[in-house]
């Protein structure tokens, strides 16, 4: 991706956890990275901070109702100011643009991407429920387009890593790690009561709360274990996913000859960011070092997918295919929401997402109309449930 020139970035959600440390490396490097368009939703407090100190030419807020209180605070820049869901679509086609930096939350990724997609612009990808949404769609187009897409996800980031100079070595299995959460020695009893305050105490790393939720339920692993079936093209059956409660080994490669190559380091996102946006150098960094002696046990353990359902029935989806991951994916959201909002209990959250996989239409080969249509149908469906 790097070249002589500097690489003009679009970030898809600088607002939130990966967006803000996206930028701090592109602080950090500024001889390489030009920010060319920052977009939010909602915090445009931020957003008009980032627009003032880093000068992109476009920004996006999505909240319409925000758009004259940003357009006032930035009158005095050279910035374009554009609000709606739909110039998200539009604003990643501008022609200078060479990467898009995907970091929106959830399915409101989908649509912006297949846009940049389309416009030959490459991907990093730190959304991963478009590929859970429409990864036959998205993997395919990329292809069509001649489009890399390169994870930002710390998992598939590790994965990606471990393939350098692999091409002609297939893939048995990969490991992908988890940490096991705030929760991961809990039984079911102890799960009824659990509060939003303790979902959100994630023992290793910083996040938004939505993935932080999905962490501590294990659905972020399910989510994280069909992104990695089509980045990587493998069938569920060579994914796997073991609890590595330390998170300093990030995923694992397992070779046909038996061989495995895991990637280590210590739990910080701005490592698989820079690595995305800086491929195939690896840039400088004063980030913190691993040092053995720190972590003298690194240990594993199966997660237990009766306690934690969520993982059982994401890895059910991946299995079914067709439009199941967004069936899904839309449930979880809702389901995440509610839980956000002490609509419902930890355990009742997967009880949404079941009933949800088991009455919305299932589909064998969903276009993405029919992706869209689902995505809608399971809101309204799972929202019924929680009201």
């Amino acid at each position: 991706m790097i070249n002589n020139s500097k690489i003009n970035l679009a970030i898809l959600g600088s607002t939130g956890s990966i967006g803000t440390q996206a930028l701090e490396v592109v602080e950090n490097h500024s001889e390489i990275f030009n920010v060319s368009v920052l977009t939010a939703n909602n915090n445009s407090k931020k957003l008009i901070e980032q627009t003032r100190k880093f000068k992109p030419k476009h920004i996006v807020i999505t909240n319409e109702e925000k758009y004259n209180e940003v357009c006032e605070a930035v009158c005095n820049l050279p910035v374009e100011v554009h609000t709606g869901a739909e110039s998200l679509k539009q604003i990643v086609t501008i022609d200078s643009i060479d990467l898009v930096l995907t970091a929106l939350v959830g399915y409101s990724g989908l649509f912006p991407t297949i846009s940049a997609i389309e416009a030959g612009k490459h991907i990093a990808l730190a959304n991963k429920e478009t590929l859970v949404v429409a990864g036959e769609l998205i993997t395919s187009l990329a292809r069509t387009r001649k489009v890399d897409i390169y994870p930002v996800d710390s998992e598939h980031s590790a994965i990606f890593q471990c393939l350098t100079g692999e091409t002609q070595n297939p893939i048995e299995k990969i490991y992908l790690t988890a940490s096991g959460g705030p929760f991961r020695n809990k039984s079911l009893e102890e799960l009824k009561n659990v509060t939003k305050t303790e979902a959100l105490n994630h023992p290793n790393w910083d996040m938004g709360n939505k993935v932080t939720i999905d962490s501590a339920s294990l659905m972020n692993k399910g989510l994280e274990a069909i992104e990695a079936k089509w980045l990587f093209g493998l069938e569920p059956r060579q994914i796997d996913i073991i609890v590595h409660p330390q998170s300093i080994i990030h995923s694992i490669v397992q070779f046909k000859d038996g061989s495995m190559k895991a990637q280590m380091g210590l739990p910080d996102m701005r490592l698989p960011i820079q690595y995305a946006m800086g491929y195939p150098k690896r840039l400088c960094s004063t980030f913190p070092r691993f040092n053995f002696m720190d972590f003298p046990e690194l240990t594993f353990e199966k997660p237990n997918q009766k306690v934690f359902r969520n993982l059982h029935l994401a890895f059910i989806a991946m299995e079914k295919g067709g439009n199941m991951p967004c069936i899904m994916n839309a449930a979880n959201e809702i389901a995440v929401e509610a839980f956000l909002n002490d609509k419902l209990g930890f355990l009742e959250m997967s009880e949404i997402i079941e009933k949800a996989m088991d009455n919305i239409s299932f589909i064998k080969h969903p276009g993405l109309k029919d992706y869209a249509e689902t995505d809608l149908e399971t809101r309204k469906f799972s929202e019924s449930l929680v009201n």
